[in-house]
């Protein structure tokens, strides 16, 4: 039996989908599990702000590895990975169809590959780069990277930058970032699909899902995370700091407007991470009903 993962970028709709192949699969006797591979949607608390599947979707589908880390805990890709392997390999043990499905390119990797995992860096290095990270702010250390670090990871991607920095003053050399040839290597035999859309639709998606989370409550969410001591892999969701940073008040229109823009530019760099990546089909979804995806998923299973 194969795993399918379904990656894709914020907002295209990667829950929906995953439940419509789900309920096409049962009605050829299958019963499929959903297994995030979303870096925000691990923790508890955050589901609003990181678009978890909520009650009556995972109602539809059984979700693993959804809201199961406190938000001040430290979370990473390595606890990820033993976390992922243990839901899948018991999963296809008991003849049911893991649906990897999330938007986080490392994590994806994590659960369907055997990563080359950089070790732990000393606590101090750690607290000193936080503290440098809260002080100057992230694109001031990312132009202290090396150019070869620096060119592959984003200035305003926090948590990435903390790590290569911690990585660099601890003396070891972190890994290439190659996205393409861990395809080959795959833990279990896996269809990968991503999903695509129109770029203006998209934009226009992302913006009603950041005014529906923000109505729903993100806001509250994000201070009730920062208040009980959010991690830095918590708090690195988009949108956390801005909303923490409005407190005691609704979010300003200013912070909904910049949450939007770092959610557009958070769905560029997974799109030309996912169009990157060897042995992966690509779906246009633009237009497309999420039962009319499924439909053409299950054929590429079957």
């Amino acid at each position: 039996m194969q795993v399918l993962a379904l990656f894709g970028p914020t907002a295209v709709g990667k829950t929906g989908v995953a439940i419509a192949v789900a309920e096409a699969l049962r009605g050829l006797a299958e019963d499929p599990v959903a297994v995030n591979c979303d870096s925000i949607q691990v923790y508890r608390g955050l589901e609003t702000l990181s678009g978890a599947a909520d009650e009556e979707q995972r109602g539809r589908l059984e979700h693993r590895l959804l809201s199961f880390v406190g938000p001040g805990e430290e979370f990473s890709a390595g606890r990820y990975a033993e976390a992922a392997h243990r839901e899948i390999d018991a999963l296809l043990a008991d003849r049911r169809r893991p649906i990897v499905v999330g938007g986080t390119g490392l994590y994806l990797r994590a659960a369907l590959a055997d990563l080359d995992l950089r070790p732990p860096v000393p606590a101090g290095i750690r607290e000193e780069v936080e503290a440098e990270l809260a002080e100057r702010g992230s694109e001031a250390l990312h132009a202290g990277l090396a150019a070869e670090l620096a060119e592959k990871v984003d200035p305003n991607d926090r948590k990435r930058i903390a790590r290569l920095t911690e990585l660099s003053r601890a003396g070891i050399e972190a890994s290439s970032g190659a996205e393409g040839l861990w395809t080959a290597e795959l833990r279990h035999p896996t269809l990968l699909v991503g999903l695509t859309m129109d770029r203006e639709r998209l934009a226009e998606r992302i913006g009603a899902r950041v005014d529906q989370m923000v109505a729903a409550g993100a806001a509250d969410e994000a201070r009730a995370a920062e208040e009980a001591g959010a991690s830095r892999t918590a708090s690195a969701a988009l949108g956390f700091e801005q909303l923490v940073a409005d407190i005691d008040a609704a979010p300003s229109a200013e912070s909904i407007e910049s949450i939007k823009a770092a959610h557009r530019a958070y769905a560029r760099r997974q799109l030309t991470w996912m169009r990157r990546m060897e042995d992966v089909t690509l779906i246009d979804r633009t237009g497309r009903e999420d039962v009319d995806l499924a439909a053409e998923i299950v054929e590429l299973l079957r």
